[in-house]
């Protein structure tokens, strides 16, 4: 279990470029299944859960080649569908939750598609029957292993259908929109999800030869098609990134600049982070977060009353950025309330941030309440273990505003969402050591 040591207390300043959108990745990686063809693919980040992810397609028979940092070409003309049945790949599948999503593709492709029950955050329940309702609703037929925790579903052909999602699932939807580009006739999909990362999908798909309507919508209407080609596709970078780091430059009072963001991508995030009174300025497609000397101001509503920010399916804010949101309060002026509807215990990591001085309130598993400091009271330094990778980035933003020195154990779990983060956090200034395990 390796170990960042932060020293904490320092100014920042440069600027730094988000790498390719992990949960984008996941998705786009999975669809390389649906053609025999050459797909290529650019600023893919070097991430553990995404190299998880390359290594099962290799392992499934895809022919992998890396061209350049961040590019490579995938094809799928010889695959392994043995290894779906074999024992490594019940080990293999449940270490990575997007693995989830090479079953919608094999499934439309070869006729079946087969999962162990997978791994990924410990935040709460994930439900997986979103992704095999809609696998049924296009005729195939579904089994599970109790004893084994195995998934499979089978169909000779599956036909078009229509369907309303129970929830607008991102992966669910990117999983059934990938086993309808193959199905025979139309698949309407209501309540899809519409989140930037399933718009690139459908948008690399019609370039393989799809045909998807209602791209960003919440109406996704797919005329089967009999066969996909090969593409070329750039990923967005990565909005969670993006917004970590301006609540990282608003809690060290830095200045930085994030490049290249993609504003036209970024919904909610640009204003969720004005609400806390931090500066968020447009420069081409560039952020630039002038140093908060002064602090930040939570803007209560119209009426006075508290702020509240919660999550909500796209284009309400995601969930991946509460944790953020919640550490750059410790240290606005005012109060704002946390609302985490969509998973029951990513907000248990606030007991840390309590340890270090913070005022946080946590009303139950959902709801935390945060009065600010105001830069008043530094956060104090401590040690901490990193639960999961949201947590884990709010944890270093907190330390690297700490005042002393923090160690962050099992620092893994940073490293699955975030690449190289510590020396890009060196190039704009910041004391952090990666002190790795024997």
């Amino acid at each position: 279990m390796s170990t960042f040591i932060i020293e904490g207390g320092h100014q920042l300043k440069g600027s730094i470029q988000p790498q390719g959108a992990k949960n984008e990745a996941l998705q786009i990686l999975c669809a390389v299944l649906l053609t025999p063809e050459v797909v290529t693919i650019h600023n893919i980040p070097n991430i553990i859960d995404v190299n998880k992810l390359i290594m099962l397609l290799e392992k499934l028979g895809v022919k992998v080649n890396k061209i350049g940092a961040g590019s490579y070409t995938f094809q799928a003309d010889d695959v392994n569908l043995e290894y779906l049945e074999s024992a490594e790949f019940k080990e293999d599948g449940k270490g990575l939750r997007g693995s989830i999503m090479i079953v919608g593709p094999l499934l439309a492709r070869f006729g079946k598609g087969y999962i162990p029950k997978p791994g990924g955050d410990k935040i709460g329940r994930r439900r997986l029957d979103t992704h095999f309702e809609g696998f049924i609703n296009l005729g195939a037929t579904f089994r599970y292993n109790r004893e084994d925790h195995f998934y499979g579903v089978e169909a000779n052909k599956l036909k078009g259908t229509f369907m309303l999602l129970d929830e607008a699932s991102v992966t669910g939807t990117a999983n059934i929109v990938m086993a309808a580009v193959l199905a025979e006739g139309t698949t309407t999909i209501y309540n899809a999800a519409c989140e930037p990362y399933l718009q690139q999908l459908c948008k690399m798909l019609n370039r393989m030869g799809a045909q998807i309507t209602g791209i960003g919508s919440n109406m996704l209407i797919i005329e089967g098609v009999d066969a996909l080609g090969g593409t070329e596709h750039r990923m967005l970078p990565d909005m969670i990134e993006i917004g970590s780091w301006i609540g990282l430059a608003a809690m060290t009072k830095s200045e930085l600049t994030i490049k290249n963001v993609s504003w036209n991508d970024l919904g909610q995030i640009p204003n969720v982070f004005r609400k806390l009174g931090i500066t968020v300025e447009q420069v081409g497609e560039d952020i630039h977060i002038p140093a908060h000397e002064n602090g930040y101001e939570i803007q209560n509503y119209i009426d006075g009353s508290i702020l509240t920010i919660s999550d909500a399916p796209w284009p309400g804010f995601t969930p991946d950025l509460l944790s953020i949101i919640l550490v750059v309060a410790t240290q606005a002026r005012g109060e704002v309330l946390v609302h985490q509807k969509m998973f029951e215990s990513r907000l248990f990591f606030v007991d840390k941030l309590i340890d270090m001085g913070a005022k946080i309130i946590l009303c139950d598993p959902h709801r935390a309440t945060v009065i600010g400091h105001d830069f008043k009271s530094t956060l104090k330094a401590t040690t901490m273990t990193s639960p999961d990778i949201r947590a884990g980035i709010s944890l270093l933003i907190a330390a690297l505003s700490a005042k002393g020195t923090s160690t962050i154990h099992n620092i893994e779990q940073i490293d699955r969402g975030y690449e190289y983060i510590d020396e890009r956090l060196r190039a704009i200034g910041a004391k952090i050591t990666r002190v790795n395990s024997n």
